[in-house]
This record gives C-alpha cells, structure tokens and sequence, in this order.
C-alpha cells in the first residue's frame, strides 16, 4: 500500500511517515467502533428497553464508552494528524528519530489501552472515565493510564525534536502555521497532564496496591480537574487547526490572518489549564475566592474561541465575494456544500456555537448549581467532543488517508460521507437534545435506568430516555458507516492527494517575531497555574482530614 514515494502537488510524502499516521488512525477508529457498542448498549439500558445478558455491568459500559472515545479515540487521531502535517509543512519527512519516538509512544499507549481495556472489561475497573478517589480501580488499570500519558509525552517530544531541527535550519524564518499550532497543542498537553501524572503515580496505584489504606479525595479530584479541563481544549486545538489552516484551502480562499491565529493558540495555553475548579464548583472544600478567581480565568478562554469564529467567517465571506458573491450571507452559495472535506467540518463549527453557549452556563457559579450533575452536563460533553470535535476529525480522515497512502477519494465514498454525516447530526438532535432537557429537568447523569420507586419526576424524564435510546441508535449507525469508509479509503484507486494547508492572504499584516518567543509563553503560563493553584493544593495536603478507603460498588 505504501511503497515508493507519492507526489501530491508540489508536497512529497515519505511512506515511512505515511504507515505511522495510518496506525495511529486505524487504532483511533477501532477505539470509536468499541466505544461505539458500549454507548449504544448503555442508551438502551437507561430508556428501560434492554437488560445486560452475562451479568454485565452498566458501569462497565459507561466506563469503557467514555474511556475509549473521549481518550484514546482522540488522543490516537490527534497523534496521527499532528505528526502528518509536522512532516508535511516541516521539511517533507521526519527525522529518523522523530519516526522512531512516534512509533516508541504508539507501542506504549497500544499496550496501555490494551490493557486498561482488559481491565474494565472484567469489571475490575468501572470507575468511569473520569477515574478519581474514592471509586478504586484494580491497580494495573492505572498502571495502564501510565502507559497511554507517558506514550503521548514522546510523541509530543518528537514533535518538538522536529519543530527545534526545522528552527536550527531556517534560522530567523517564521515557522509555517501548522507546526507552529502542533507545538502549541502539546505544549499544552504536556503541562496539563502532569497533574494527572502526580495523582497517579503518587495518590492511585500506592491506594490501589493497598500500600497505603487512605486516599485524600479532594486533592484527587483536583489533581484530575487541572487535567480534566486542558483535556477539552487538547481535543478542540487540532480541530480549530483543521479550520484555521485546512479549511480555506478546501474552499479555494486563504487564511485571513496568520498572526491572529497563532495569538488564538497562545491565549488557549495560557487560560485553557488554570480553570480545573469551574468542575468543582458544588464542592465545599474550596474557598470561594479561588473558585471565583478560576471561573474569571474560564471565561478568558472565550476570547480566543471568538477570534476564531471572526477569522473564519471573515475568510468564508472574503472568499466568497472573491467569487462574486454578494450580500451578508452570499459567501453560502459558494462553499462546496457536496465534498464532505468542507463538509462535515462545516457542521462541526456550526454546532460549536450552542456547545461553547452550554459551556459558558456550566461554568457560571449559579447557573451551574441547577444543571451540576445532571444529563445537561452529558448533553454538552456530547455536543462538543462527540460532534464539533468528531465532525472535524471525520472530515480530516476523508482527505488524510488518500494523502499519506497516495489514493483519492472516490464520488461514491464522498457521498457516503455526506450521509453519515447527516445520519451523525441527526443522532446527535435526538441524544444530546433529550440529554439538555431531561437535565433540566434534574434527571442524574452516571446512573442506570430506574424509576426511583416510581416517583412521579423520574416518570417524566423517561420519554427523553426514550429519545437518547433513539438518538444512540441513529449514532451507532453512524458509527459503522464512518468505520466502514476509513477501511473503503484504505482501498480506494491510487492516485495523488495534496495535503491541504491553506496560504495566508497578501495583505494581511506580517506576523509578529514575538509569538514564537516560547520562554514567555511558557512561564505566563506556569505563572497563572502557579497564582490558581498553589495555595489550594497547599491547604489541601497541609489539612487533608481523615482520608477515604477505596470503594467498589459494582
């Protein structure tokens, strides 16, 4: 499949780099395949309409759901993607070494996804995606969690290895657009996950292990939401990238500002980590000054979401009256509605705009006491990783394949495209809509389906069960027919792809040499992190109470 080298335009991909990529995508869309079941059996259950055979636990499902798709789905297609267009835009081919370390860090989440998955799919493990005290896992599924975030580190370092050689060799050239989001990305990651990193390594496995008999929950808790919420925004940055740089090139327009688009990464490292306590607001071992201080910081990340919402439209509308187009909205008559590359990107953003309005209400302190802990929270959580994020990264894989495997995409499989797209915005309608308004409604999120000794307001969230059961069966159906095409583009007629990255329009203004000035980027940012969470944590071990044993309630 990957032999010789293919030329796309003026863009020659190394088929080395090519199978690297494609094992990180194929890993990603099996991950969405098993998920995918656990989702549709665990919506089934809820609505009341299906009980587990082989004493199968509900729990398990949604563990195993919520691990595959939010974690290891994304995390392997972010890894594929990123390291695509850092050989791509970043000399052609990567380093030898660079080549070597992405398959080190695949080999090592391969191994720890295979067995965090063993591990909760023998009930040892139905802690829920989220993971943290005093819910105990077996202590080899955190062993697992080790592997999988110490994996993405050394992808991570190999993409800095590949961005600091490209710098050493263009010295004083600013470095192209892409790579420059890339290193950002995991720049962000790397800082996020070190939280996570501590509250496993030094709180869980000894817990685990029996070690030691006590665990501090509220530090646990903490230590996971300093990573929980980064985590969000590790999922959104490629698929703003797709939008900033792919997009424009799909729809034969140009980027409209290059600097404003870096400046937009740069804010989401800076704010997009000191925010973890807006996800324990209802929490009383918080002062209220510190939650208040880190909700004033999440609403900072408004800021670059809106600058990207301003480049994009104004590149859609600038393209379009470049086209001839006229009017406020004329730019729609011209965006190529029936390639599924624009496509289902498209639609991503566009229901980005309720998912980033949900948000804003669930890190609002009062507007969050009324939906904390209910389906609303769900709904959203599925509005943004599971549609706006999803979308983008299916509509990536349409051109992504053919590029790194020197095939096209064939008329029949844009056309399948376009219907599981539709199929998945249709699912989504019916799921995260019953999802919001059950919520509001105070139905529970993280519970199997019950009537609560027939109470009559548990009896009125149940045609909304109904509909989430509905919703979940048109998603799966739409989760086979987009597995089925990534295999079908794995096959498609050879021939050659470019690999879309966009130009940035003439007259925009140069980029600013200080955007790339890292030294800064990196201390404001351990600055902020150090102002919300140092003397939190510092209270939190200094007076850490009696301690929680573990539990285990499946």
């Amino acid at each position: 499949m990957l032999t010789g080298r293919q030329e796309f335009g003026k863009a020659i991909f190394d088929p080395k780099d090519g199978r690297l990529v494609v094992a990180h995508i194929l890993v990603a869309f099996i991950a969405l395949l098993i998920g995918g079941v656990a989702g549709l059996l665990q919506s089934m259950v809820r609505s009341g309409t299906l009980k587990l055979p082989f004493n199968i636990g509900y729990y398990e499902l949604l563990t195993a759901h919520g691990v595959l798709m939010a974690i290891i789905f994304t995390t392997y297609f972010i890894i594929g993607f990123l390291y695509s267009g850092v050989s791509h835009t970043l000399g052609g081919k990567l380093l030898p070494i660079v080549n070597r370390m992405g398959w080190l860090g695949f080999a090592l989440m391969t191994a720890g996804t295979a067995l965090g998955v063993v591990m909760i799919l023998t009930g040892k493990a139905s802690v829920l995606y989220t993971f943290y005290a005093p819910l105990k896992a077996s202590p080899y599924f955190y062993i697992s969690l080790v592997f999988i975030v110490v994996g993405s580190w050394i992808s991570g370092w190999g993409i800095f290895y590949q961005f600091k050689y490209w710098k050493r060799m263009h010295q004083g050239q600013t470095s192209p657009l892409f790579a420059f989001m890339a290193v950002v990305t995991f720049l962000m990651w790397q800082i996020a996950t070190l939280g996570v990193a501590a509250e496993v390594l030094i709180q869980l496995i000894p817990w685990s292990f029996g070690w030691v008999e006590t665990i501090n929950v509220m530090l646990s808790r903490t230590l996971f939401w300093y990573f929980g919420h980064p985590l969000v925004y590790f999922w959104l940055m490629p698929a703003y990238m797709c939008w900033y740089v792919i997009i424009p090139k799909m729809i034969g327009g140009k980027i409209y500002s290059d600097a404003l688009a870096r400046l937009a990464f740069i804010l989401l490292l800076l704010f997009s980590i000191p925010v973890g306590f807006h996800h324990q607001l209802m929490e009383p071992g918080i002062s209220p000054f510190w939650k208040f201080l880190q909700v004033v910081l999440t609403f900072m990340v408004v800021v670059p979401s809106l600058m990207t919402a301003f480049s994009l439209f104004a590149t859609f509308e600038l393209n379009g009256r470049a086209k001839g187009a006229k009017g406020l909205f004329g730019w729609v008559r011209v965006m190529p509605w029936r390639d599924v590359r624009f496509f289902a990107p498209f639609m991503g953003m566009l229901i980005f705009i309720p998912a980033g309005a949900g948000g804003l209400i669930n890190a609002s302190n009062q507007m969050n006491a009324v939906i904390h802990n209910t389906l609303w929270v769900t709904g959203h959580f599925h509005l943004t990783v599971a549609t706006s994020v999803a979308l983008t990264f299916f509509g990536i894989t349409y051109w992504l394949i053919p590029a790194v495997t020197g095939r096209v995409l064939t008329k029949r499989m844009n056309k399948l495209g376009i219907i599981q797209t539709v199929i998945w915005c249709v699912g989504m309608f019916f799921m995260s809509g019953a999802m919001h308004l059950s919520g509001l409604l105070g139905a529970p999120r993280r519970t199997s389906f019950t009537t609560y000794e027939g109470h009559a307001d548990a009896a009125s969230w149940m045609p909304y069960y109904v509909g989430m059961a509905v919703g979940g069966t048109v998603l799966f159906i739409g989760v086979l027919l987009m597995v089925y095409n990534v295999f079908a583009l794995l096959k498609a007629p050879q021939g050659a792809t470019e690999y879309p990255i966009g130009e940035t329009m003439e007259q925009a203004e140069a980029t600013p040499a200080y955007l790339e000035r890292w030294g800064v980027w990196i201390s404001l940012s351990v600055i902020l992190i150090l102002i919300a969470y140092s003397i939190p944590l510092m209270d939190m071990i200094m007076h850490p109470g009696v301690g929680s044993k573990g539990f285990v309630t499946w």
